[in-house]
């Protein structure tokens, strides 16, 4: 069960630098800019970790869902970013995608 937690981390960590990258202007911010690699750094550690016991396949297929499904949320929460129809059916299946995976994949142990 902790691996899953590792993998929960590994998303935040990528959201949260994720959603700093706007702010560094082009790497020229500092603070913006450590949040970035700090984030990125502990998502590819927490990243690591989970890979010990899930397939790489299914935790990046998860880690890059769930993320992108996130980034978006914030987006549009947050930066008042628009999602047209098309993009919110999309990541609906994505988020769908992940679900699937986590609830019925035989590769991996809940």
């Amino acid at each position: 069960m902790q691996y899953w937690l590792y993998l929960a981390l590994a998303i935040v960590s990528e959201v949260v630098a994720t959603s700093a990258l706007r702010a560094t202007d082009g790497f020229t911010r500092l603070w913006p800019s450590l949040i970035v690699v700090v984030g990125y750094g502990a998502s590819f550690y927490f990243l690591s970790l989970t890979l010990r016991v899930i397939p790489v396949g299914v935790a990046y297929a998860i880690w890059c869902g769930a993320g992108m499904a996130l980034i978006a949320l914030i987006g549009w929460l947050v930066l008042g970013q628009k999602l047209d129809t098309a993009a919110l059916v999309g990541i609906g299946f994505i988020t769908v995608g992940v679900a699937v995976i986590y609830r019925y994949s035989t590769t991996v142990a809940h």
